[in-house]
């Protein structure tokens, strides 16, 4: 089994999700009383997200580079980046180490491609949803088309993310508008939607929308057990 390397933090309650899903699928792969071989990083969100909020994204990306290389010291055989919206800095963790990193928008990606669908919304950060680092990828290396809501109801799934998700709060009337705005992606022609914040798991369910949901969190935590236990 090889060792996976786990930058979290961003916030920790997703990143306890991803750790709990890790340990549970090699579980469910092995059997008995195994678990994942898991280095992990975790970094003060407080620090992170006040350079998101200045533009500061590279001296953020510096923070990522130095808690892979360490997780790379430490033993780590990849990287997991527990968290959609620095992805927007991978290559900068790419550059650090030569490690891999698995990247999410990937991972989540396959998943729609084996599903057959084209056509997806997009739930996640303002920064996910509004710039090309994720989107364009979906885009232009999947083939997908990505619709997002209209710019109040973005502003209000960032508010969500930040102000009560990250802070481990589940507010039944955000749930609630949470299902009216994936009910109007479904309406636009989305076939699927993803939850492209890691932190969504916490708030909707499958049961949320009349669509299929794909939670980033569950798919790149599962992928990183499928490169975990893989023969090479």
């Amino acid at each position: 089994m090889k060792t996976i390397g786990l930058i979290g933090g961003m916030s920790w309650e997703s990143t306890a999700i991803y750790y709990r899903i890790l340990n549970e699928e090699v579980k469910l792969a092995l059997g008995g009383l195994h678990s994942a071989r898991v280095v992990l990083y975790s970094l003060n969100f407080d620090e992170i997200e006040k350079l998101q909020s200045a533009g500061r994204w590279d001296e953020a990306g510096l923070l990522l580079a130095q808690a892979a290389q360490a997780l790379s010291r430490a033993g780590a055989d990849f990287l997991v980046l527990a968290t959609n919206t620095m992805h927007k800095v991978a290559s900068q963790i790419e550059q650090a180490v030569a490690i891999p990193l698995l990247h999410i928008a990937d991972a989540t990606a396959q998943r729609i491609h084996d599903e057959g669908l084209k056509k997806v919304g997009l739930l996640a950060t303002r920064f996910t949803m509004e710039e090309a680092f994720y989107r364009g990828r979906l885009t232009d290396k999947w083939g997908l088309e990505v619709i997002t809501p209209e710019k109040n109801d973005r502003d209000f799934v960032h508010q969500v993310i930040y102000q009560e998700l990250c802070q481990g709060v589940i507010n039944p009337e955000s749930r609630a508008r949470f299902r009216e705005i994936m009910a109007t992606l479904a309406a636009q022609g989305a076939e699927g939607i993803i939850l492209g914040c890691t932190e969504i798991t916490m708030l909707v369910t499958v049961n949320d929308a009349s669509v299929p949901l794909f939670d980033t969190t569950q798919i790149h935590a599962q992928w990183a057990v499928h490169q975990a236990l893989k023969e090479e």
